[in-house]
């Protein structure tokens, strides 16, 4: 792991390189002066219900009937008479 010098400018920042622009980062201070960084993802909290174990469970079993079954054309008039007899 090779070991570069930065400065913080005098606004607090620091530069990691280009490479890594618009990426998200969480930064853990270990100990005074001891910063620790990581890429992150970050999910929104309204949608953190898609990743508890019985939502991913259904999910994935949705996910692995839409490969087991491509899409088709609708008979759209066929689905409004079969509506109609379900009232």
């Amino acid at each position: 792991m090779a070991v570069e010098v930065k400065t913080i400018g005098s606004s607090g920042q620091i530069s990691m390189g280009k490479q890594h622009a618009g990426r998200t980062v969480t930064v853990e201070e270990i100990e005074e002066g001891v910063w620790l960084v990581k890429t992150a993802r970050v999910i929104p909290e309204n949608e953190l219900w898609l990743h508890s174990p019985p939502a991913a469970e259904t999910l994935a079993r949705a996910l692995e009937w839409a490969g087991r079954n491509p899409p088709k054309v609708s008979d759209l008039d066929k689905l409004a008479a079969k509506l109609k007899r379900r009232r």
